[in-house]
């Protein structure tokens, strides 16, 4: 592949719904090219983009994957990214690197969950976007009804370009509206100029004069000219609407037949002509050194410069950094500074990646996509700059993970090998978290969901040859107490010379600060305990509190004053004064009204207004108390609830089922309460086998 300069750059993301048809556009975008001689197919495991094991048995995206085509001496880097909710972390990181989109519609199911949600992703990112309305080759595909979706959802922005002539259910043509021409394809499958049929010129005429007050928009010259009954010329009209469709203000949508290969063409014709290259889109970051706004804005007369959009970390393939270059020309050659990992880079090779197939290139201008290998400490997010101008740009805005689930090796050997896998499948994948709660003795994998989790064991197996089961993770319930009681402890032992002799009275009460475990207080009086042994106690209530009698769950909030005691001059020890406080502690924990408390967690929930009521009826079923209802504009209301931590698991399914899947949620921790009687039971009787017997313990 030659070398190509800012203008004739175009980074273009497929989105949408899962299984609207981006991977097969991808492959029949590259067949048009040239870049292959035939398409892939999903089902045969054979496509550019779903090269992974994991991709090919599912049959479906999971992550995004860069394919550079060249077209009408531009180079267009398409990347592929997942339609499935669990991965949409995967399309923050394709959205970062491109200039433009194009939202994939499946003609049949029209407007889906996913198109909604890659809409609200290209309004995130403020960039220009287009439709391409495919499967229009089957039965019951309506390219009226997407239209009127899309125009009832974003108003008049909506204009088609191209709308499909259908003769007997069968897709045969097109009708270019900025051309007024229609177009039939041969038996070559060649688009050939034809007659605009009669039933088509009433829509024509409709979406023309739409095109046309857009054009009249663009300037007041235009506009006068337009209600002058001027005409424009093709090349007006064309620039005109290239303006339009790069502000937004226009959103064009093209048809096609991905699998018979028809409307590829055209559609590669109109990335060329109306979607932006990265030149002179605006790109910042901080002057390091100066402390100064550096301002990339994709230009290759400035200082080198690049960010790290996405890591592939593959047994197979090995490590790339997939790169977009912010300024400047970067060569293979190169020594680059990456400011986060205060290392330099050599670039010693330069890759495009097609794929997960890696080719050598010489340089790479501002604006374009490409790849390096093996950078040990470059990580995804991280600058690429000089040590004279180092520039550091923001970090990508990654969805946080609220998919928490315990796992454990099958193999209690293979513990080291899945540490060291999932260190790599974390760093490739930012939505996926590997935590160790030693608090509550469990490992968790936190993910954007069940199916991203179940890929994730998956892969382990597969790629890594290590298994892992998972389970639902462990609540972090506490005791405390909520009365009062009074107690003594004597532990007292003879083994022949030296015995163990400790007693402590002690009086037990709450402390009411649930922010540490125990608060311990001395009124002895008399030396009736030698002060000696006050460190010891201590010690006892310290070692108390980690596992507590009522459940095994850790104290907090509990206030122990030692009072009274006595002690033997020679039996009595540090041993056994912590022995007897121990004793005392679960004697006085158990007679002061134990309870069990529970997480209370802050939950926002995103819905559209129609869901609104199953949310919060669900939200009632799970012993949540909605707090309030805010609408957050766009149809959508952000429901705000205070939920037990224990009602979470499994809510992203039942979310996702109840709003079919335009619901999203978040949640933090807020305080710890007192659990009800029925759950308290049931935890106490589960969790019995945990309880210490410290007689048989000593």
């Amino acid at each position: 592949m030659k070398i190509y300069t800012t203008d004739k750059i175009r980074n273009v993301a497929l989105l949408g719904h899962g299984g609207a048809g981006k991977t097969t556009l991808a492959e029949a975008m590259a067949k048009v090219a040239g870049l292959t001689t035939r398409m892939g197919k999903i089902d045969d495991g054979s496509t550019i983009s779903d090269y992974s094991k994991e991709e090919q048995k599912r049959k479906f995206s999971i992550s995004t994957s860069v394919i550079p085509i060249e077209w009408d001496d531009c180079k267009i880097n398409i990347l592929d990214a997942p339609g499935y909710f669990d991965f949409v972390g995967e399309v923050e990181e394709a959205l970062s690197a491109a200039a433009s989109a194009i939202i994939v519609i499946n003609g049949k199911a029209g407007v889906e969950p996913g198109t909604k949600r890659a809409w609200e992703l290209c309004e995130k990112y403020n960039i220009p976007r287009s439709f391409y309305v495919s499967n229009m080759d089957i039965d019951n595909a309506s390219f009226k009804n997407v239209l009127e979706e899309l125009t009832e959802l974003y108003g008049k922005k909506i204009a088609p370009f191209h709308f499909p002539i259908r003769e007997n259910e069968k897709f045969v043509g097109y009708v270019n509206v900025v051309a007024e021409k229609g177009y039939r394809w041969n038996d070559k499958g060649e688009a050939v100029e034809c007659d605009i049929p009669d039933y088509s010129k009433d829509n024509l005429q409709l979406y023309r004069d739409s095109l046309m007050e857009a054009v009249a928009e663009t300037s007041d010259e235009f506009m006068d000219r337009y209600f002058g009954g001027d005409t424009f010329s093709d090349a007006e009209i064309r620039a005109a609407l290239k303006i339009s469709v790069c502000d937004g203000t226009i959103v064009p949508i093209s048809v096609g037949s991905s699998i018979q290969e028809k409307g590829v063409y055209t559609l590669l014709d109109d990335i060329v002509k109306y979607l932006p290259s990265p030149q002179g889109r605006k790109f910042a970051g901080i002057n390091t050194k100066t402390s100064e706004v550096f301002e990339a804005d994709y230009d290759f007369s400035k200082a080198k410069s690049a960010f790290v959009f996405k890591t592939i970390i593959d047994p197979f393939i090995g490590k790339y950094s997939l790169i977009k270059v912010a300024s400047g020309v970067i060569k293979a050659g190169d020594v680059l500074y990456n400011d986060t990992a205060d290392a330099e880079v050599k670039v010693s090779k330069l890759y495009t990646m097609c794929g997960s197939k890696a080719t050598e290139i010489a340089e790479l201008h501002a604006g374009d996509i490409g790849a390096l290998s093996k950078l040990e400490k470059t990580r995804t997010g991280d600058t690429l700059s000089t040590k004279a101008t180092t520039v550091h740009y923001p970090m990508l805005q990654i969805p946080t993970p609220y998919t928490a689930m315990r796992y454990r090796p099958v193999n209690k050997g293979d513990i080291d090998k899945i540490s060291q896998a999932l260190a790599k499948m974390t760093a490739e994948d930012l939505t996926l978290k590997n935590i160790n709660d030693s608090e509550n003795r469990q490992t968790l994998l936190v993910g954007m969901g069940d199916q991203h989790l179940e890929i994730v064991t998956s892969k382990l197996a597969a790629d890594y040859k290590v298994e892992i089961t998972l389970s639902e993770p462990k609540v972090a319930y506490r005791e405390t107490i909520i009365g009062t009681s009074d107690v003594e402890g004597k532990y007292k032992k003879q083994t022949g010379g030296h015995g163990q002799y400790g007693h402590v009275k002690m009086k037990f009460s709450p402390s009411g600060d649930m922010s540490k475990a125990y608060e311990f207080a001395e009124e002895v009086v008399g030396g009736a305990v030698p002060k000696n042994f006050f460190p010891a106690v201590e010690k006892g209530l310290a070692d108390s509190v980690i596992r507590g009698p009522l459940a095994a769950y850790p104290v907090v909030g509990v206030k122990a004053t030692l009072y009274d005691g006595s002690y033997h001059p020679v039996d009595s020890s540090e041993q056994s004064f912590k022995m007897a406080t121990r004793m005392a502690f679960k004697d006085g924990f158990l007679k002061a009204t134990p309870v069990l408390l529970e997480p209370i967690m802050t939950l926002k929930v995103t819905v559209p207004d129609k869901y609104t009521g199953d949310v919060m009826g669900d939200l009632n079923k799970r012993r949540a108390r909605v707090m309030g209802m805010n609408p957050t504009g766009n149809g959508k209301q952000a429901v705000e609830a205070e939920i037990p931590e224990a009602s979470l698991f499994g809510y992203n399914t039942d979310l996702r089922s109840m709003t079919g899947g335009t619901g999203d949620y978040m949640y933090e921790f807020n305080r710890y309460e007192q659990a009800p009687f029925d759950v308290q039971q049931k935890e106490i009787e589960a969790r019995k086998d945990k309880l210490v017997d410290i007689s048989e313990e000593d």
